[in-house]
């Protein structure tokens, strides 16, 4: 009988993470069975790879961001820090509770002709690998010691760990990985950071001779984006008395030509095929250059959250505007400070003013005069995000477990 392996993920970005270690699994042991859990949203990312999803799914109020979902009551010292109670009450009221034990319940039934599991994010999905009772991976996507100098473990994600269920323990950064061995958990590892492996520019040519290319990154969910965008369009008008630049977004598919209508007529801009344009000031933007972008600017203007841990990848370095929210306020950005290291700046602590963005502007300015700085972000981003190659070394150490798992079991 085939080997199965079920993928249990808890976010946007941990789908991202687990369905490239999925992809790669299948590249590398087609004969495997993969399947999936994703536990916030619509698990979008396995569903383009046809990947089996063994439970319901729903994309609720918060869209998955402010960290609510039950982990939250499981980590009483910063459940107010970083929850928005009213968005938890709209979850609630969506569904919320229905929702996961209907998950709780589809992961008991199908895990046990599961030979592992896979579960990427934070406490939520370790409970749900945990109480199944089979071997499984943890990924800890969702936390760094980066922000705190050391990982903030609830006891109950502690228990998870430390589970002999639980074979191997990996990491985003090399330094989390130190941290977790330092402090006893040996099975932890350090394999590469998967969203590394999803950049592969496609070869169009942005760049103008001589002139700066400002990559514009206000995120991928509506009408947040539209929002974020609207703020970029009026800093692109601040920095064009400073220096010469171009303007680059890039636009996920459901930012559509209607969304871009209402946000030049909203900003006083003019759209055209394929830029946006104000006097002598013009915003290309792309549904299709992603990578394009992120490889060919010089400095990232970032309302986003796993695409800026890319650009930081990359050596960029990054300017943060706050916003109204719901996901980029101040407090996901200064999360994002801590994190990411020098490599970010964020202007401002509220949502951004006209002043704001004035300074922002100036920072800028400064930032691409600033030779040295521009180096030592292109070292900080090879040490808090690294290369391409986790995905892959991920999925060979699944394989590597499960050859390992069989043949204890034939032991037996």
């Amino acid at each position: 009988m085939a080997r199965r392996v079920l993928f249990l993920s808890n976010g946007h970005g941990e789908d991202l993470n687990a369905s490239l270690v999925l992809k790669a699994l299948e590249a590398i042991a087609p004969e495997l069975e993969v399947a999936a859990m994703p536990i916030v949203g619509e698990g979008s990312a396995y569903r383009k790879l046809g990947v089996e999803i063994i439970g319901p799914t729903q994309q609720l109020p918060s869209g998955g961001f402010n960290y609510i979902n039950f982990a939250r009551f499981l980590n009483p010292v910063n459940w107010w820090r970083d929850t928005n109670p009213v968005s938890l009450v709209k979850d609630v009221f969506s569904g919320l509770i229905g929702l996961t034990i209907g998950q709780i319940r589809a992961v008991q039934r199908y895990s046990p002709t599961c030979d592992l599991l896979f579960a990427c994010g934070d406490i939520v999905p370790i409970l749900f690998a945990r109480l199944t009772g089979r071997p499984f991976f943890v990924f800890l996507v969702s936390t760094s010691s980066y922000y705190e100098g050391k990982v903030k473990l609830p006891w109950l994600a502690q228990w998870g760990l430390r589970s002999p269920q639980c074979v191997a323990i990996l990491t985003r950064d090399r330094y989390t990985a130190e941290d977790l061995l330092a402090r006893g958990f040996g099975r932890t590892q350090f394999l590469g950071y998967p969203i590394m492996d999803v950049l592969t520019p496609s070869g169009q040519a942005l760049t103008v001779p001589q002139v700066p290319l400002i990559a514009l990154l206000p995120g991928s969910r509506l009408p947040e984006a539209q929002i974020n965008l609207g703020l970029m369009l009026e800093l692109c008008e601040a920095i064009a008395p400073l220096r010469p630049a171009q303007f680059h977004t890039a636009l996920v598919p459901s930012f559509t030509q209607d969304y871009l209508a209402t946000l030049a007529a909203d900003h006083g801009w003019t759209l055209h095929p394929g830029y946006l344009q104000k006097a002598a000031v013009t915003m290309h933007y792309h549904y299709d250059a992603f990578a394009d972008i992120l490889y060919q600017c010089d400095l990232v203007v970032g309302m986003a959250g796993t695409a800026v841990e890319q650009a930081v990848g990359l050596g960029k370095p990054i300017v943060q505007i706050p916003g109204p929210g719901p996901q980029f306020t101040y407090l996901f950005a200064e999360a994002q400070m801590r994190l990411l290291g020098e490599s970010v700046t964020t202007i401002g602590t509220r949502p951004a003013t006209a002043k704001t963005l004035m300074a922002a502007a100036a920072k800028i300015d400064q930032i691409l005069n600033d030779g040295p700085y521009l180096e030592q972000c292109r070292a900080n981003g090879h040490e808090r995000v690294g290369g391409p190659g986790g995905a892959e070394a991920i999925a060979h150490k699944i394989v590597e477990a499960l050859h390992q798992l069989t043949k204890e079991t034939s032991m037996v």
